[in-house]
C-alpha cells in the first residue's frame, strides 16, 4: 500500500476524478455542489455582462444587452415559426418569457459545466469563452450597438463566470481545510471538513448570487439611459393641424367614466407593444434618415429635422394587433402627430404599376400594404408624436408608420428607415411567408371591460361597459345580450373620429344567479359582428366577446 498524490482542489478519494495533469484527486465535491457552482457562476457572468452593457450606455450613449441580443438572434434565425403562436397565446408576455427562458438555459448550461469542470477545468474555460463569443456576435448585429461595448460586456461576463466557477469549486473542495495525505485521513478528513465547508460554500455561493442580482438590476437601470432616450428628451414637436375634437393633451369630448372602462385615449405607458425586436433599436435621430425609393420618379431621403419641418397633422387612431383574440388587450387608441404619407408620396411621384408600399425598419423588419391605403383619404402618417410627446422609443422613435384600418403587421412599421414602392409579386413582407394574410383590414370588434369574466357582483344596477372599434369605418352602435335574451342598445361615447374606438355602457338590473353577457358592434357600413368564433390566423379574430359572472349577495 502506498500514499496517493493529493490535489487539494478537485477529485474523488476513490480515484474517479483527476486534476488537469491526470493525477487522482482526493477531495470529493458532491455533484450538487458542483452543479450549484456552475449555476451561480453562469448567473454572475450574465449579470456582469448586463451591468457592463449598462455602463456602455452611460459612456457612449448607446448600450447593449447580450441576453436581448441573443433573443433577437433566436427569433430571426430559429424561432420565427414559434413567434406567431407565442404572441397569440402570451401577448405582451412573450418577450419577458423569452428573456427568462434564455437566462434559465444559461443557468442550466452553467450547472452542466460545473459538473464537468470538476474533472476537466479546460472545459469550463472553453464553455465560458464560447458563450462570450456568441453573446458578442449577437450584440454586434443589433442596430446602434457599439462594437467595443459588446466585446467588453461579453468578455467581462465570460471572465467573471469562469473565475467565479473556479473560486466556488475551490471553496467546495475545502481548500482551506487540513491537508489530506494518508489513506487513513482519506476516510476521516472529509467528515471533519464537511460541516465547516458546507456552511462556507453555501454562504459564499449565496453571496455571489446576490451580487449577480444587484449587478443585473443595476445594468438594466443603466440601460434606460440610451442614446435614443437622451435624444428623445431633447425633441420639441412643432405645431400641427388638429382634427376637430382632438388637442395636444388628448381627446376632448364626452368620456364615459365607469370604473374599469378603457379611456378614450390610451396613455403611452399603457399602449400595447407587439413586435419582433427583443432589443429596442437605439436610433440617434441626428444620424437617422428616411429613404423613399423603388417605383417612384424622384427617389429621395430626408433627415429627422427635415421631417419635422414638413406640414404636420394630429389624428386620433386606434391600432390593433392581428394577434389580438376576441376580447383581448392588444389594441389601443392614441393621438398621433405626423406628416401625411400621401404628401411624401406625392413628392416622390409614384409610378404606374406600383401596387405595394413596403415599410422597412432599421432592424430589417418589413410590412407591406396596398398603395391605395396611403392615398385613398384615410389617415396614413409618418408619425413622430404620440399623445403630445415625441414617440416613445418602444413605440418607434424617431418615426413610424400609422395607417388607419389595417392591422399592425401589414402597416405599422416602427423605427422606420425606408419606404419602398413595388409590386405584390416582387416582395413579401416579414409575416407573409410565415402564413399570415397579405392584406389585413382590421375587423369590427367590441370588448367588455367590466364586469370582468369570472367576477361576482351584487344584485341591483350593474354597469356593463367597454369599447368597440372599426378603424377607417367607425362604430354606429353596440348591443348587449344577457343569457340569450334580446339584444339591448348600449349608450355610446361621442365619436372622436371614424378611426378611433368608442366607449359604451349599459346599466343592467342584475338578479341572483349565474349570468352570461355578450356584446356585438355594428359599424357605419351596416356590418354587424358575426358570432364566430374565428381564430386570429391568418387575418384577425372574429366573434362576440362573452363573459360569465355570478350575481350574489
Amino acid at each position: 500500500m502506498f500514499n496517493r498524490r493529493v490535489n487539494p482542489l478537485f477529485g474523488d478519494p476513490a480515484g474517479s476524478d483527476t486534476d488537469l495533469l491526470g493525477a487522482p484527486d482526493v477531495t470529493p465535491i458532491p455533484r450538487s455542489w458542483r452543479a450549484v457552482s456552475g449555476l451561480v457562476a453562469a448567473g454572475l457572468g450574465v449579470a456582469v455582462a448586463e451591468f457592463l452593457g449598462g455602463l456602455t450606455s452611460v459612456v457612449t450613449g448607446s448600450g447593449v444587452t447580450l441576453v436581448g441580443s441573443v433573443g433577437d438572434w433566436f427569433i430571426d434565425t430559429i424561432g420565427r415559426p414559434l413567434a406567431a403562436p407565442a404572441i397569440d397565446s402570451l401577448g405582451s408576455w412573450s418577450k419577458p418569457l423569452l428573456v427568462a427562458g434564455i437566462v434559465v438555459v444559461c443557468l442550466v448550461l452553467g450547472a452542466v459545466v460545473g459538473l464537468v469542470a470538476n474533472r476537466r477545468r479546460q472545459v469550463a474555460a472553453l464553455a465560458f469563452g464560447a458563450a462570450g463569443l456568441a453573446g458578442a456576435a449577437a450584440a454586434i448585429g443589433v442596430e446602434g450597438a457599439p462594437v467595443a461595448g459588446a466585446v467588453i460586456a461579453a468578455a467581462g461576463g465570460a471572465l467573471s463566470g469562469w473565475w467565479s466557477l473556479n473560486w466556488l469549486l475551490r471553496i467546495a473542495a475545502g481548500e482551506s481545510g487540513l491537508p489530506v495525505t494518508t489513506p487513513q485521513t482519506l476516510t476521516a478528513q472529509p467528515m471533519v471538513r464537511s460541516a465547516t465547508t458546507r456552511r462556507r460554500f453555501l454562504g459564499l455561493a449565496g453571496l455571489t448570487a446576490l451580487v449577480g442580482v444587484v449587478a443585473a438590476a443595476a445594468g438594466r437601470a443603466l440601460q434606460g439611459s440610451s442614446m435614443a432616450e437622451t435624444a428623445r428628451s431633447a425633441v420639441r414637436l412643432p405645431a400641427a393641424t388638429t382634427t376637430p375634437g382632438v388637442s395636444r393633451i388628448g381627446a376632448v369630448g364626452t368620456e364615459i367614466t365607469t370604473p374599469g372602462i378603457s379611456p378614450l385615449i390610451t396613455p403611452n405607458a399603457d399602449f400595447y407593444r407587439i413586435d419582433t425586436a427583443l432589443v429596442l433599436p437605439d436610433v440617434n435621430p441626428a444620424d437617422w434618415s428616411l429613404t423613399i425609393d423603388g417605383m417612384v420618379n424622384r427617389p429621395f431621403s430626408i433627415t429627422f429635422d427635415e421631417l419635422l419641418s414638413m406640414p404636420m397633422v394630429e389624428e386620433v387612431v386606434t391600432l390593433a394587433c392581428v394577434s389580438n383574440p376576441v376580447g383581448g388587450s392588444l389594441v389601443g387608441t392614441a393621438v398621433w402627430q405626423g406628416v401625411p404619407l400621401a404628401m411624401i408620396l406625392a413628392e416622390a411621384g409614384v409610378q404606374p404599376g406600383a401596387q405595394q408600399l413596403v415599410g422597412r425598419s432599421v432592424d430589417g423588419f418589413t410590412v407591406g400594404f396596398p398603395v391605395e391605403a396611403a392615398t385613398d383619404g384615410r389617415v396614413a402618417l409618418v408619425a413622430v408624436g404620440m399623445n403630445g410627446e415625441p414617440l416613445p422609443v418602444r413605440n418607434g422613435f424617431p418615426a413610424r408608420l400609422v395607417v388607419a384600418g389595417l392591422y399592425g403587421y401589414v402597416s405599422a412599421t416602427k423605427w422606420l428607415s425606408e419606404i419602398q414602392l413595388t409590386t405584390w409579386d416582387a416582395f413579401d413582407a416579414y409575416w407573409v411567408p410565415r402564413g399570415w394574410a397579405r392584406e389585413a383590414p382590421v375587423r369590427t370588434q367590441s370588448r367588455i371591460d367590466v364586469p370582468a369574466n369570472g367576477t361576482t357582483v351584487r344584485p341591483g344596477p350593474v354597469p356593463i361597459a367597454g369599447v368597440a372599434w372599426a378603424p377607417d369605418t367607425g362604430i354606429e352602435s353596440v348591443e348587449v345580450r344577457i343569457d340569450d335574451g334580446p339584444w339591448v342598445p348600449a349608450e355610446l361615447s361621442e365619436p372622436l373620429s371614424n378611426d378611433a374606438w368608442r366607449q359604451w355602457v349599459l346599466t343592467w338590473d342584475a338578479t341572483p344567479g349565474l349570468a352570461t353577457i355578450e356584446v356585438r358592434a355594428t359599424d357605419r357600413t351596416g356590418f354587424t359582428q358575426p358570432e364566430g368564433p374565428r381564430p386570429v390566423a391568418p387575418d384577425g379574430a372574429e366573434g362576440w366577446h362573452t363573459v360569465r359572472i355570478t350575481v350574489n349577495e
